[in-house]
């Protein structure tokens, strides 16, 4: 029913093919200016390759993202339409705040990274935008789990620490929003009449 590229990779082929197969809705963009910056990250940390690298070099999308909204909205394809529901970041500043940048955080100061995600959930709520909070697979995964792929952030962390994190995380947001999963407010977002409609042009740059 739903898309999300690996990395927040997107293109307007990827749209087009997800609408024909008649997918609900694509997840895969990430409104923030700090994506290059997100890149640069994972290469130096990861063993890559050139050729790997210039094969990723579309993996967390471009500085312009930033101006993407947070909220949900059609993409126009010579398919049909297709619905697009962004990772939320923090209203204003544009800054991720799901799972991942929060375990981070908490690695290094913990209530300062409980702080930094109520600031986020609270300005969602301010502006009306109920946010859709990522989860990746490695939110569950410890150092201690796996060692190959220690240079994901928070990986210095044992799993048992990181699973405590992520129950903290989804008690907030489950104190101050009613969780559903992303196909149920797909179809809720859907039927609104209001959403706005956008051509599908991407900058890798």
């Amino acid at each position: 029913m739903g898309f999300r590229g690996p990395g927040f990779s997107l293109s307007a082929v990827t749209l087009e093919v997800l609408t024909r197969r008649r997918y609900l809705y694509d997840a895969s963009t990430l409104p923030t200016f700090l994506g290059p910056l997100a890149r640069a990250y994972y290469f130096w940390a990861s063993s890559l390759t050139r050729e790997e690298r210039r094969q990723r070099e579309a993996l967390y999308g471009s500085f312009s993202d930033g101006w993407r909204s947070i909220r949900p909205y059609w993409w126009r394809t010579p398919a049909g339409q297709i619905l697009e529901i962004p990772v939320t970041t923090m209203p204003g500043v544009k800054i991720p705040f799901h799972a991942s940048y929060v375990i981070y955080l908490a690695a290094r100061a913990p209530r300062l990274a409980m702080a930094y995600f109520e600031t986020a959930l609270a300005l969602c709520r301010l502006r009306g935008s109920p946010p859709s909070v990522l989860l990746h697979p490695l939110d569950f995964l410890g150092g201690d789990d796996t060692k190959d792929l220690a240079f994901f952030p928070g990986m210095s962390l044992p799993g048992a620490r990181k699973l405590e994190l992520l129950g903290e995380i989804l008690q907030r947001l489950s104190a101050r929003f009613a969780v559903v999963p992303l196909e149920e407010q797909a179809r809720r977002v859907a039927k609104a009449t209001t959403l706005s409609v956008r051509e599908p042009v991407f900058r890798h740059a």
